[in-house]
Order: structure tokens, then C-alpha cells, then sequence
């Protein structure tokens, strides 16, 4: 099957679920990442605003997270991008930060927010249309997460796409461009690509 022919098939999908189905599932794998490695010992996190039924990660961006019985209080920086011309720009997000519609209807930070660059980040977490076993992902076809993981800054960066189980397929079709992920998480858990 084709990336467009796919790529609407599972959008279709997605928009199918009810909200009951989408909110459960989106909750499992917000657990499946809290209780990560990955997550647990990064202090800076690039995420993003749930989009047409993506997977919705905001219980993860609370500003203060409780750790073990000792009640330590840890802050995560949480960064969401804002398209610029080809590019992703990621700008630092507070509670109290003011946010906006991008032309594509997404929602993310004002030009003004501060910006982070790669060498604070300790993990991304990137949506996904789908993802297959050996960590490509299928997006919505622009192709900005495959240009910045192909810049040295942010090829080694931890990153975890996120889709749901019906979405994380054997084998997509894939092209030279393609960057693949080191991890995928769905409601079934948190698995390593490739493994």
C-alpha cells in the first residue's frame, strides 16, 4: 500500500474511535512513558499538542512530578514546535504561556516563547500517523521530523513515537529520507525498535 493510500486509511481510523476509547487509550500510554527510564531521567522534553485524534500526552505536562517515597519534587522543561518555513523551531512551554493555531490548525507556542535548542534535550516525543517494528514512522507527509532527526544536532537524541497498537505496524513503506525512532509506545507498552 501506497504512504497516501495508508496514511488516510489509518487517519480514518483514528477518527473513528470514540472518546471514551481514545481517552482510555491515550492514558495507558501516558503510564507506559511516566514509568520509562527515558522519561523518568530526562529533565527536558520535547513534545507535542494532540492534533486530530493523536494521542493525547497532556496529563504528562503537570509542572511538578513526585518521585519514589521520599516525595522529591522534579520539574520537567517541557518544548513543542512551531513550524518555520520547512523547519520545526521548538520554543520552552509553561502553564501560563499563551498558545496558537498554526496555518495546518495545530495548536503551539507564539514566536516570542523562548527556544530550545538541541543540546538541552534528553528526549522527543514525536506522534506519529503510524510506526512499524524497525522505528519508521509515517507522518503527515511534510516531512519535518525526518529533516531535523537527519541533522547531527538531534540524531542521537532518545525519541519515542507515539501511535496507537492499530497504527504500530510490521513493515512500512519507507524512503531514503526516512529517519527511523529508537522507540515506539502504544497502549500496549514501550517497546525499542528493532528489538
Amino acid at each position: 500500500m501506497e504512504k497516501a493510500e495508508l496514511r488516510r486509511s489509518l487517519l480514518k481510523r483514528r477518527q473513528s474511535m470514540s472518546l471514551a476509547e481514545w481517552k482510555l487509550h491515550s492514558d495507558r500510554i501516558c503510564t507506559y512513558i511516566t514509568t520509562s527510564p527515558l522519561f523518568t531521567q530526562a529533565k527536558t522534553i520535547l513534545a507535542y499538542f494532540s492534533f486530530k485524534k493523536e494521542p493525547d500526552l497532556s496529563p504528562l505536562f503537570a509542572d511538578i512530578y513526585l518521585e519514589g517515597e521520599k516525595n522529591t519534587q522534579i520539574k520537567k522543561r517541557w518544548g513543542f514546535p512551531r513550524c518555520v518555513g520547512d523547519s520545526l523551531c521548538w520554543h520552552l512551554y509553561t502553564s501560563e504561556d499563551a498558545l496558537q493555531k498554526s496555518a495546518y490548525g495545530i495548536i503551539e507556542p507564539h514566536a516570542d516563547a523562548a527556544t530550545i535548542n538541541a543540546a538541552e534535550v534528553d528526549l522527543i516525543i514525536i506522534p506519529c500517523v503510524a510506526c512499524d517494528h524497525q522505528g519508521y514512522r509515517l507522518g503527515y507527509g511534510g516531512g519535518y521530523y525526518d529533516r531535523l532527526l537527519s541533522s547531527p544536532d538531534w540524531a542521537t537524541k532518545p525519541t519515542i513515537g507515539i501511535v496507537f497498537d492499530f497504527a504500530y505496524l510490521p513493515q512500512l513503506p519507507i524512503e531514503p529520507w526516512d529517519q527511523p525512532l529508537k522507540n515506539v509506545c502504544t497502549q500496549m507498552g514501550l517497546t525499542a525498535c528493532g528489538s
